[in-house]
């Protein structure tokens, strides 16, 4: 088994990826996860300075709880450092420093606060510039009220309960959708109250306590319910404050890609898809800044990405003679034709271009290629691995690779 041509170095890869691309992450060896995001602020802090927040989370990244504060912290634009928490394997000394044994939770200057909205208020007590609720003390007061209300108004467990309860007919499941929808309508209407595209006259904590939630929901409900809450026009309310979030540079460090929400729900909670996801962003597939980041991210971590491949995706099986290092050269070279396709997006790198032509590349190569393709298509995590614009891009790179390999 041996592959033809020549692609440009990982090296070379990388040095290229990041001139078109400001993100950069810790690397983590040995480490779940095994990179991590450099927060935006890090820099302001003097050198050999400790930042005056850690914040404890979850190591996937997929918490929504965790999203807030990490969103508060981003927007704030306050130094933090990260503490990772497994939380199928809570370390000791964490379940007997937090009370409720949950994430996230932060010392902020050495004080533990644990609790999402406690942690955002205590933020804006200590770090009140720039400022996350009103001036106006009318205004202030409705925001805190709208803040513990997002805790106590039952939307959480009424959206949650329609999207993961298995009804036992369609009457069951057509009031579950009307309580659901109640609640999107009180929603709608509050963010009628102000004017502007968010819930009060400008972007506050009431924004960050719904945001994780509803991301999730717009992305899980069309696929496991058949439900639209984005393009649906009875919210349009709801649609424009989404169209608001995706303007702030915070949110797009924080937030997840539809495809990572919806893999986890069907992971974690057993629930059947029966409808189609929402369709992959073309803008962010396309944007410059996002296919060099998800370059940058692949040839940076490609060590971990390989091993992760050899280990878990049954690649393996595909060994001839039991010759294990030419399905890992397979594998590398599939991963850097995809690096490579995100930086030069010219399909000069496929196959086709540089491998002789798709017919005529080794079935058993070309076998590995497409494992190790789809493994890694729906094996990255966003925020984790890479921020959701990077993810998308990541994405259609690897299906447009995929393609041309089978």
């Amino acid at each position: 088994m041996s592959i033809q041509g020549t692609l440009s170095s990982w090296e070379k890869l990388l040095d290229t990826a990041r001139k078109h691309t400001s993100a950069r992450r810790i690397k983590r060896p040995g480490q779940s996860p095994s990179t991590a995001p450099i927060p935006s602020s890090l820099h302001k802090l003097p050198p050999n300075t400790a930042p005056p927040v850690l914040l404890y989370r979850d190591t996937n990244s997929w918490c929504p709880f965790c999203e807030r504060v990490w969103f508060a912290l981003e927007e704030k634009e306050i130094p933090f450092e990260t503490e990772f928490i497994d939380l199928s394997n809570k370390p000791k000394w964490y379940t007997d420093l937090v009370p409720t044994t949950l994430v996230p939770a932060a010392k902020i200057e050495g004080k533990l606060v644990y609790e999402s909205k406690d942690i955002l208020l205590a933020l804006e007590e200590r770090f009140s510039t720039p400022s996350l609720l009103p001036e106006n003390p009318e205004e202030n007061a409705v925001a805190r009220q709208w803040v513990e209300e997002a805790e106590t108004n039952g939307f959480r467990d009424i959206a949650y309960k329609f999207l993961r309860e298995t009804p036992t007919d369609a009457h069951e499941l057509a009031n579950l959708q009307a309580e659901f929808e109640t609640k999107l309508d009180e929603l709608e209407q509050a963010l009628g109250k102000y004017p502007g595209s968010y819930f009060l006259s400008s972007f506050s904590l009431v924004d960050i306590m719904y945001s994780p939630h509803l991301d999730r929901l717009a992305a899980n409900l069309p696929v496991y319910r058949g439900y639209h809450i984005k393009g649906n026009p009875r919210f349009s309310r709801i649609n424009a404050w989404f169209e608001a979030l995706n303007q702030r540079p915070a949110y797009h460090r924080v937030k997840s890609d539809h495809i990572t929400n919806n893999l986890l729900l069907r992971r974690r909670w057993g629930v059947e898809p029966i409808g189609n996801p929402l369709p992959l962003d073309p803008a962010d597939s396309e944007k410059i800044q996002f296919r060099a980041e998800a370059a940058e991210r692949l040839s940076d971590n490609r060590e971990v990405a390989i091993a992760d491949i050899l280990k878990n995706s049954g690649v393996q099986a595909l060994a001839v003679d039991g010759n294990i290092s030419a399905v890992q050269e397979a594998v590398e070279f599939h991963l850097r034709l995809l690096a490579d396709y995100l930086i030069n997006g010219n399909g000069a790198s496929l196959p086709g271009g540089r491998t002789g032509g798709k017919d005529s590349l080794d079935p058993t190569i070309a076998a590995v290629g497409a494992i190790t393709l789809a493994y890694v298509r729906n094996r990255i995590c966003a925020p984790r691995d890479m921020s959701a614009g990077a993810a998308t891009a990541f994405r259609a790179a690897a299906d447009k690779v995929l393609a041309s390999v089978y």
